[in-house]
């Protein structure tokens, strides 16, 4: 595989960064990457790594656009309320380069179909708003060994984290969260609220660190919980030990 004159010229400003160069963009030409959930977080980390040069983008997002999403999910418009999401991504991500394969999947992710869903990927980006479809996503990179990178927001909050629960010295998702689940009362942002501008910053953030991931750019960010207070704003970075009993990568 080779980049045209057109791709050198649309992913210059990748190609003279030392840390990535051509031989990263080759990378990420070649790269496969599923993202759970076409939300918040999914909006700008979709449109971040499509502008990259991602060669193949999986999307998987059950839900249709409504009016409250447009406050923060700047990939859809007042006129697609109503519609797919995943169908209106990949007609917005057409528009935006022709050079990703785009495979939108209506459907909803549990341990039962994350294998068939996800397929045959090199990384993951999960932004997806529930424990169940999380700690699902979770399970399968450890079984499949692919990098997870998994972004959540709240009000003013946001977290990202890189996992890779398969090697003996990483945690994954489950050793961070243990096994949560999803309580009949829990917070929404439709109740609790979110800032529009918080989503853009973690998605592109999450972006930026599957890029990290499937070039090798800085230090291996896996392991490493970031957690962006915006009120502050402050940012904190907690270290996730592995957990020896873990049912998702321990002997648990």
């Amino acid at each position: 595989m080779s980049l045209s004159d057109e791709q050198l010229e649309r992913y210059a400003r990748h190609i003279v960064l030392r840390e990535i160069g051509g031989a990263g963009q080759m990378k990420l030409r070649a790269a496969s990457i599923a993202v759970i959930g076409a939300g918040g977080i999914g909006c700008p980390a979709i449109q971040s790594l499509a502008a990259a040069g991602i060669g193949r983008l999986r999307v998987i997002d059950d839900d249709h656009v409504a009016l409250s999403n447009l406050q923060r999910q700047l990939l859809f418009e007042t006129a697609d309320i109503g519609r797919a999401k995943v169908e209106v991504a990949a007609e917005r991500i057409a528009r935006l380069t022709p050079d990703v394969a785009f495979e939108p999947v209506r459907a909803r992710i549990d341990a039962a179909t994350a294998e068939r869903l996800i397929g045959e990927v090199d990384l993951v980006l999960d932004g997806s708003d529930n424990f169940a479809t999380r700690l699902a996503v979770s399970d399968w990179s450890v079984r499949a060994q692919v990098p997870l990178v998994t972004a959540a927001i709240g009000q003013f909050q946001g977290q990202l984290g890189t996992f890779r629960g398969w090697r003996a010295d990483a945690p994954c998702y489950r050793c961070f969260v243990g096994d949560a689940f999803d309580a009949e009362d829990c917070d929404t942002c439709a109740e609790q609220g979110v800032l529009g501008a918080m989503t853009g910053l973690i998605g592109s953030w999450a972006a930026m660190e599957a890029i990290r991931a499937l070039t090798g750019f800085g230090p291996d960010a896996t392991g490493k919980l970031h957690v962006f207070d915006g009120i502050t704003p402050r940012l904190r970075t907690i270290a996730i030990p592995k957990d020896p009993a873990c049912r998702g990568c321990g002997s648990g």
